[in-house]
């Protein structure tokens, strides 16, 4: 058995400890061939000055950002750094194909005809020991609503 500073996920692949992933080519050539790419804010090897959250992208934009946070000018970024850029540069009239990995059922949830989905915000959800409200999770809370009446995905009909 590998010990875990052996091991490449552990130790990183880099002089900067990070690991790095790549788009598999299969993938990328669907992708590419449905959204003709011309510009990627994530290469691999990243050159030298290169700031894909700072600089103007394309016209089509593949976008295979960290899967975790990074240090940017100083500043903690994660995910929510690089959704940013990409509703900003979309807002110039840009394509923005971006990938992220995300939990199955979220993916479940969003492929079921007629599902709605609202942000309720960073909700501070009440203590079940005095009723009161707490600080919040930091995070936003997704409400999925399902709203048509046929059979939703995997469900099966009753009769």
């Amino acid at each position: 058995m590998m010990r875990p500073k052996d091991n490449k996920f552990h130790r990183g692949s880099k002089s900067d400890g990070q690991h790095y992933w790549l788009t598999p080519p299969g993938m990328y050539a669907k992708l590419d061939a449905e959204f003709h790419f011309d510009f990627d804010p994530c290469p691999y090897p990243l050159p030298d000055g290169f700031d894909g959250l700072t600089c103007e992208w394309g016209q089509s934009n593949y976008v295979n950002p960290p899967f975790g946070s990074i240090i940017h000018q100083g500043k903690k970024k994660g995910p929510t750094a690089w959704v940013r850029k990409a509703l900003d540069e979309h807002s110039k009239g840009k394509g923005v194909v971006l990938v992220y990995p995300i939990d199955k059922w979220v993916l479940m949830l969003l492929s079921a005809i007629g599902t709605e989905v609202r942000n309720l915000g960073d909700v501070r959800w009440l203590s079940t020991e005095d009723g009161l409200p707490g600080k919040g999770t930091g995070r936003h809370i997704a409400c999925f609503i399902l709203t048509s009446a046929k059979p939703q995905y995997g469900a099966k009909e009753r009769k």
